[in-house]
């Protein structure tokens, strides 16, 4: 490494923490500075929270988050209780008004991304997610040996024109390969792509698409069960693409857009013997609340309904 590297870097964080506005004594302009809003954003993330827990999650001085969980309280935007299984010990959890005022500092951050990037095209928005994803893998993970390549980053998008072809496409070819399933499960993803291609919202409904290395390697969709209720579909990981976590970022990417989205629940159904999935689908919370065998794409199978309550 050299000084020329590190001042680059420098100069790169002055230009960014001048661009999102962190220089200023509020976040968003709002009341908040950005250590205040990173707790909030904790609590609606992770809900209640034992106190010690979370100044040790965001290397926090105890005082100090301890005189901002006191702000919040007073301002009614948490409550601050002590467990009843150990005295010593205080759990803090938003309340209906801290849940909404963070989904007022998420609204607003967006809006000020969304202006950021507007000028931007498509082609030169994606380039700028994939390098601040490759950033985020770079020092986010263990240092590369000098003799091994850096790891790419995987970038999850927005759908394409083209994108949901593809989708079915790779469904029918896989599952033909490795389960041997007939041309019906292809029929039954075509469908789902067209029903979702005619009628969906896109404030509640989206399908992304996970690239690797310049590809696409997988995708999944969210469509709308009821005004309350989300619907899981079309989970994928191309074969050479496994191991690197990207179910788990897919999944996790819809849980997300779901609870922004205003749904309690989100469903899904699969079939016992994708295991890989329901590993998944079990470490992101869905709960297998019902089972039962059916005769599918020529084989005789057991369908799988699970729930997430968000």
């Amino acid at each position: 490494m050299n000084i020329t590297q590190v001042d680059d870097i420098r100069a790169f964080n002055r230009f960014y923490t001048r661009q999102i506005g962190l220089l200023s004594e509020s976040l968003h302009k709002s009341a908040f500075s950005l250590t205040e809003a990173r707790v909030l954003f904790e609590l609606d993330a992770s809900g209640a929270q034992v106190v010690g827990k979370l100044a040790s999650t965001l290397d926090l001085d105890p005082a100090y988050l301890s005189r901002i969980l006191t702000r919040f309280r007073k301002a009614g935007l948490i409550t601050l209780e002590t467990d009843s299984k150990d005295r010593r010990v205080r759990v803090a959890e938003l309340t209906d008004l801290g849940r909404e005022t963070y989904s007022g500092l998420q609204s607003a951050s967006r809006n000020e991304v969304t202006s950021l990037i507007t000028p931007l095209s498509d082609a030169q928005r994606d380039e700028l997610a994939s390098a601040m994803k490759t950033i985020q893998t770079l020092l986010g993970s263990e240092p590369a040996q000098s003799d091994k390549a850096p790891p790419k980053p995987v970038l999850i998008r927005d759908h394409r024109p083209g994108d949901l072809g593809w989708i079915v496409h790779r469904h029918g070819d896989l599952y033909a390969r490795e389960y041997q399933w007939d041309g019906r499960f292809e029929g039954l993803v075509a469908e789902i792509a067209a029903n979702f291609l005619a009628e969906h919202d896109p404030k509640r409904e989206g399908c992304w698409i996970a690239e690797h290395d310049g590809k696409p390697v997988g995708s999944i969709m969210l469509v709308r069960e009821s005004d309350s209720v989300a619907k899981l579909r079309i989970l994928f990981v191309e074969p050479d693409a496994r191991g690197l976590g990207i179910g788990k970022h897919l999944v996790d990417h819809c849980i997300a857009f779901a609870r922004r989205a205003g749904y309690g629940e989100i469903t899904l159904w699969t079939n016992a013997n994708l295991h890989a999935a329901r590993k998944i689908y079990q470490k992101g919370g869905f709960v297998l609340v019902h089972e039962e065998p059916h005769h599918s794409f020529g084989h005789d199978l057991i369908g799988q309904n699970w729930t997430l309550a968000l």
